[in-house]
């Protein structure tokens, strides 16, 4: 589709609230944008989603090169403008590439952050057993029967919604691809949705990537019974990320609780809930595997944090060595994990990527395994 046309079409499918929010200490505002997406979510199919987008650039930048648009695509638990858009100063991985001359997007897909949320994830009696016994105290003894008992979101429903915002993105920027950079689940999420629509992907960053060799080649019978949702408290969000703490001096610890605070500031509900957790959706996958990564001939940068304890570096590995790109570059970052964009290597990261959006390189590397972030002792 041409872009004349494609514009017209996304005037019709989109909202923005054209609302530009002066964040301090960033001096790079920020804007919201909702893209009305039509769902393929199960429990919402054919109704209108509404897919926040937080966009930051520059005052008074007009508008970026054809080369300098970049989408956001978060994981499995933590939406886009906490993971890549904290408040703590110096911690933004979206205003690090903003202040570069990129207009930067990040996106929550259903069920996430301030887009639309399926009505399942209302319901604590939707949770595990488990968890419905930190919510509700009359389940200590039994659990409720759960209303809605499937996962309530999918790859091919995630791959959806950002088929609708790199669409609004073209559309509004006039550019005929964009980069995405992604995190854990965000791996297939952004590669998946690659592979499919090449014209539309300039190149990839990908952090942890969730890569999965065996993953069922088609979708199964959806939705997929199961749990709907699950929640993270404050306690599991740090017990977890201390288990990949391998370094003094690795994580701020008051940088932690500002992620915390914005992550609840995300979920007014789950606020509310106990002493306040993160809801996010339960979702099925299937698609990227083997022949899906050698068909990706996108230019790819792939980063895993040495002590990164949820997508371990071996389970990273067999996606560089299976892409099809010609053009790709291994990170094996020193004293990070699972959240290395929070933790004291993440300048390192965000440079990469820069180099690796500009001049697809890392350092001379355009192919290859780069090593860096280890400390001078331990390097070879």
């Amino acid at each position: 589709m041409k872009l004349p046309a494609l514009v017209a079409l996304i005037a019709t499918m989109t909202v923005t609230t054209g609302t530009a929010r002066q964040r301090p200490p960033d001096v790079i505002p920020s804007v919201d944008h909702y893209v009305r997406v039509t769902s393929t979510v199960p429990s919402m199919a054919g109704q209108v989603a509404n897919i926040y987008v937080r966009e930051r650039m520059k005052t008074g930048a007009i508008a970026p090169a054809a080369d300098r648009v970049v989408l956001f695509v978060h994981g499995a638990g933590t939406p886009a403008e906490v993971a890549f858009d904290p408040s703590a100063r110096g911690y933004s991985w979206m205003a690090y590439l903003a202040a570069e001359g990129f207009d930067v997007f990040a996106m929550d897909t259903t069920g996430y952050g301030r887009s639309t949320r399926p009505a399942a994830m209302n319901d604590p009696c939707n949770l595990s057993p488990e968890q419905q016994k930190l919510f509700v105290p009359a389940l200590m003894a039994a659990p409720c029967a759960p209303t809605y008992p499937s996962q309530v979101t999918n790859i091919g429903s995630d791959w959806n919604d950002i088929d609708g915002v790199v669409n609004y993105i073209r559309a509004l920027r006039q550019v005929d691809q964009v980069s995405l950079v992604a995190w854990s689940l965000g791996g297939p999420r952004a590669g998946g949705y690659a592979a499919q629509h090449p014209e539309k992907v300039r190149s990839l960053v990908l952090l942890a990537p969730a890569y999965n060799r065996n993953a069922e080649a088609t979708a199964p019978v959806l939705p997929r019974a199961g749990v709907a949702f699950n929640t993270q408290s404050k306690a599991e969000f740090v017990a977890n990320w201390d288990r990949q703490v391998g370094c003094r001096d690795q994580v701020e610890p008051a940088v932690r609780e500002t992620v915390w605070a914005d992550m609840i500031v995300s979920d007014p509900v789950g606020a509310t809930w106990g002493s306040g957790v993160r809801r996010a959706p339960s979702t099925t996958t299937w698609g990227w595997n083997t022949a899906m990564a050698a068909a990706t001939k996108i230019p790819a940068l792939i980063i895993a944090g040495v002590h990164d304890k949820q997508v371990t570096p071996d389970r990273v590995r067999p996606l560089y060595d299976d892409l099809g790109s010609s053009q790709k570059v291994l990170i094996d970052l020193g004293c990070s994990g699972h959240n290395a964009m929070w933790e004291s290597n993440r300048l390192l990261m965000f440079k990469a990527s820069l180099d690796w959006l500009t001049r697809g390189a890392v350092g001379d590397t355009k192919a290859g395994i780069v090593r860096m972030g280890y400390p001078a002792s331990s390097a070879p």
